[in-house]
C-alpha cells in the first residue's frame, strides 16, 4: 500500500474518525437546541445525552461528571482554577495550559527521563497545611513518559491534598480511567485520538470542589454556561467510543525507533529509560536542528514536530527537556514522532528512510552512510 504523504503528529492533533465525521453530519443535519424543550431540542438533549454517556465511558467516569469544555486548555484553566485551593504544585514538565495559568505555583522537579520526584513532593506538601491542589500529567506530550499518578495520589491523600490531572495525551490512546487512578479531576480532548477539534472535557469526580468561572444559563449542571456545542460533542462521543480500546501501534513505533538508532547509534531517545505511552517517542538527530529535520522531512513526505504543537508554529527550545536537564545543543536536535489510530507500517518505512537520506546528507556520518550503501 502506497501512503501520499505520512503523517506521524498525533500529539498535535489527530485526523478525524470517519464514524466521528459521520456522527457530527448527522446532528448538524437536524439542528436544535439541547435546552429547548420541544421535539428538536429534545432530540438534540438526547444526542449530548448519549455522547455524555461514550465518554464517560472512555475514562471510566460517571455520565453526571463530565463536563464539556472547548478542549483540553479550557479543560485544565477550569481545574486550576475551579478548585478554590490557594496553593498549587505542578510538574516541571506540564502543558503550558497547566503551568502558565498558576504563575506562582510552586514547581515539582523532574529527573533526568522526565519523571517527578516523588521525595520532593511529599516534602513539598508537608510544607503548608494550606488547601492545596497538585497537577501532574498522566503522558507527557512531548516524551510520551508516564507520570506516576498513583502515588502522587497517594502522598496528596495523606495530607488532604486534591488531586488534577490532565490526560489529554493518554486518553483514547491507553487505559486512562478516573476512579481506577484516584484523582480528583482529569482533562481531555477529542482531536488527540480522532474526534474533532473544539471540543474536550474536564471530569470532576463526585463532589469534588469545583467553582465554575462562567456566568449564564445552567448547562452542564451549572459548571459550564453556554449553548452546548452538539455537533463537537457528537463527534466527541463516537470517537470515545472508537476509542475504547486504545492504540495498537507500539510495535510501529518500537520498529522505527530501532531502526533509527541503528542509522545513528549516537542518537538518544529522550525518556527512553522511563514508562512511556505507546505512541510516542522524542528522538534526537545529532548535529541537524530540529527545525531542519522538520523541513526537510515535510518535503519528503513525512509529518513530525518538534516539541508541542501549541507554540503559533514557533520552533523553540523545550522547556520539557530543559527540565530533565538535557544539554541545550542536544535539545536542539530533538524530534517528536506519534502515531495514531489509522497510522500504517508504510508510514514508518517512509519516515525511517527520510531521517536517513536526511542524517546522511547533513549529519555527514560514515556509519549512516555505509548502511545505506
Amino acid at each position: 500500500m502506497s501512503v501520499a504523504f505520512a503523517y506521524l503528529d498525533h500529539n498535535a492533533t489527530s485526523p478525524l474518525r470517519p464514524v466521528a465525521f459521520d456522527a457530527m453530519a448527522e446532528a448538524l443535519k437536524a439542528g436544535g437546541n439541547p435546552s429547548s424543550v420541544h421535539r428538536s431540542g429534545r432530540a438534540a438533549r438526547s444526542r449530548v445525552d448519549a455522547a455524555r454517556r461514550q465518554v464517560a465511558a472512555l475514562v471510566g467516569a460517571m455520565p453526571s461528571e463530565v463536563v464539556f469544555t472547548s478542549g483540553g486548555t479550557e479543560a485544565n484553566n477550569a481545574a486550576i482554577t475551579g478548585t478554590g485551593c490557594q496553593r498549587v504544585l505542578v510538574s516541571a514538565v506540564e502543558h503550558d495550559s497547566v503551568s502558565k495559568v498558576a504563575p506562582d505555583a510552586e514547581v515539582i522537579p523532574v529527573d533526568g527521563e522526565g519523571v517527578i520526584d516523588l521525595a520532593v513532593l511529599e516534602r513539598m506538601l508537608a510544607a503548608s497545611k494550606a488547601p492545596t491542589l497538585v497537577s501532574v500529567m498522566f503522558a507527557n506530550n512531548e516524551t510520551g513518559v508516564l507520570q506516576p499518578i498513583a502515588d502522587v495520589v497517594r502522598l496528596a491523600r495523606a495530607t488532604g491534598a486534591l488531586v488534577h490531572c490532565d490526560a489529554v495525551q493518554g486518553a483514547g490512546k491507553t487505559l486512562v480511567g478516573l476512579h481506577d487512578l484516584g484523582v480528583d479531576y482529569l482533562s481531555i480532548s477529542a482531536h488527540k485520538f480522532g474526534g474533532p477539534t473544539g471540543i474536550g472535557a474536564l471530569v470532576v469526580r463526585g463532589n469534588a470542589p469545583f467553582v465554575t468561572d462562567r456566568r449564564g444559563g445552567g448547562q452542564e449542571f451549572n459548571r459550564r454556561a453556554g449553548t452546548e456545542n452538539v455537533a463537537g460533542i457528537v463527534g466527541f462521543g463516537a470517537a470515545a467510543r472508537a476509542a475504547g480500546d486504545g492504540l495498537d501501534v507500539e510495535a510501529l513505533l518500537n520498529s522505527a525507533e530501532t531502526a533509527l538508532l541503528a542509522i545513528a547509534p549516537e542518537a538518544r531517545v529522550f525518556g527512553g529509560g522511563a514508562k512511556r505511552i505507546g505512541n510516542t517517542t522524542c528522538i534526537s538527530m545529532p548535529g541537524v536542528r530540529a527545525e531542519t529535520q522538520v523541513m526537510a522531512l515535510d518535503l519528503a513526505g513525512v509529518c513530525v514536530s518538534a516539541g508541542a504543537a501549541c507554540s503559533s508554529g514557533k520552533v523553540a527550545r523545550s522547556p520539557v527537556l530543559t527540565a530533565m536537564g538535557i544539554d541545550p545543543v542536544v535539545a536542539d536536535t530533538a524530534l517528536r514522532i506519534s502515531c495514531g489510530w489509522n497510522t500504517q507500517p508504510e508510514e514508518i518505512e517512509r519516515l525511517i528512510a527520510a531521517w536517513q537520506d536526511l542524517y546522511i546528507r547533513v549529519g555527514n556520518s560514515d556509519i549512516a552512510r555505509a548502511k545505506a550503501a
